[in-house]
């Protein structure tokens, strides 16, 4: 009796801790999808984006993310801003992409980062290659991160990427369960057809990635499981689960379609990933991004402090600075026609805004430098955010010593805080999609 006794507390006092997790979350999603509401409240009188003083000329100090806005067929959950594919409007659009950057070197800026999204970036590939080769003549090219889908995977594909200095690749899969997909309306292939892909793909860059979603309606632990294991049997070296952050009106499409969008189930799926992933001998590369070792990772925000965001319907962040390009095709091209920068809206955020912004976007790659802190806000981070960080550390959420990182025990909290932060940009993408803006 004894026994039992000590395991009925035992279990007990695991269901509580688990319970403060989940409400610790909760409590922190709320909080930053208040903060991600403020990034809403835009202006149109914006300034020139400008490299900081002593910066102009650098190659590391930001990075640059293109946006390729064509699919062949859009899926019903996606946020971002994208159209179906048209030929001539493509080309033209490469065209003015090119421009866009030279405005961005005319002004003293220099990358050596990339990240390419969309949209499906790889769906003109003479575009897309004459592109990069344009980037190689104007930049100090590092890495080259790209996004795809499995029905652009051919060897052909592969080998031309390889060729062209891809460094990542991130392909698209979201379920291998075929009744799933076609429940998403994810018309792109079978899941048989994106495990070949992804073999097809494997080795042929330093990170081959593979994108899932979780937590989407009608999808069961089971299915989520299998998914998890298949990923863990092909031997891939990384996978981004992707919490289901539908704005407003794609999230009332979806409960008209399948039920409510039920996020009580969202921890259990979570542990999922922990327990098959990150105690299985995967490396946390942010909260939602497990690696096989080192690898790179598609979040820029991540990897630098402020980045640029060209093409339609991309954004920016610049010394404290938000900046939103149009999402209209028609607006992008008269912008840039008439020599002007396709940007239409902006925000130049609080010193407190930018601190928690920077705070969670560090934190949400597993780990803050603390000094790299001091040196951007001149000052020590438990001075700057005395509160938050006591929040962090009362829950055991963080550990620190010359780093502040994550424990295990943080990470379900801080991916819930990514997307309560990306489920309020999604907001704003809806609308100026809606409004095109």
């Amino acid at each position: 009796m004894r026994g039992i006794g000590i395991f009925w507390y035992l279990q007990t006092v695991q269901m509580t801790n688990k319970t403060l997790s989940i409400t610790t979350a909760r409590f922190a999603g709320y909080v930053t999808r208040r903060e991600g509401r403020k990034f809403l409240q835009l202006s149109d009188n914006f300034p020139q984006p400008a490299a900081p003083q002593g910066k102009a000329g650098q190659d590391d100090w930001a990075s640059l993310y293109i946006h390729i806005p064509f699919c062949r067929t859009l899926c019903p959950f996606c946020c971002f801003n994208r159209y179906l594919l048209d030929e001539a409007k493509a080309r033209r659009y490469f065209i003015n992409l090119r421009r866009e950057v030279e405005f961005y070197i005319k002004r003293g800026f220099r990358f050596s980062d990339f990240y390419f999204g969309g949209g499906t970036p790889t769906v003109l590939m003479d575009e897309l290659l004459v592109f990069i080769d344009f980037l190689k003549k104007n930049f100090k090219v590092r890495q080259i991160s790209m996004e795809t889908t499995q029905r652009e995977i051919t060897p052909e594909v592969v080998t031309a990427l390889k060729q062209a200095g891809v460094n990542r690749l991130s392909i698209g899969v979201q379920s291998f369960d075929n009744d799933l997909l076609k429940s998403m309306g994810r018309l792109v292939g079978s899941g048989e057809e994106a495990r070949e892909k992804l073999k097809m793909a494997q080795g042929q860059f330093d990170t081959v990635n593979a994108d899932f979603i979780f937590n989407f309606p009608t999808q069961t632990l089971a299915q989520f499981e299998k998914d998890v294991a298949i990923f863990k049997e092909l031997k891939i070296d990384q996978a981004t689960f992707y919490p289901l952050m539908p704005s407003p009106h794609k999230k009332s499409r979806l409960e008209r379609r399948f039920s409510k969008v039920d996020v009580s189930h969202e921890r259990e799926f979570y542990d999922v990933i922990l327990r098959e992933l990150f105690q299985g001998g995967y490396k946390a590369s942010t909260a939602w991004c497990f690696s096989r070792g080192d690898r790179l990772i598609d979040e820029y925000i991540i990897d630098y402090d402020d980045y640029v965001g060209v093409g339609a319907g991309s954004v920016g962040f610049l010394n404290g600075d938000f900046f939103v390009n149009t999402f209209s095709l028609e607006k992008y091209d008269e912008l840039i026609n008439a020599g002007k920068l396709p940007i239409v809206s902006w925000r130049r955020l609080s010193e407190r805004e930018h601190l928690r912004y920077y705070m969670l976007t560090k934190l949400f790659g597993m780990s803050l430098d603390k000094e790299k802190f001091r040196r951007r806000f001149n000052g020590d981070i438990h001075q700057k955010l005395r509160w938050e960080m006591a929040f962090f550390k009362l829950f055991g959420l963080v550990k620190e010593n010359h780093l502040i990182e994550v424990t295990p025990q943080g990470m379900y909290t801080l991916c819930v805080m990514q997307k309560e932060f990306f489920a309020a940009l999604n907001t704003l993408r809806e609308l100026y999609i809606e409004e095109q803006i």
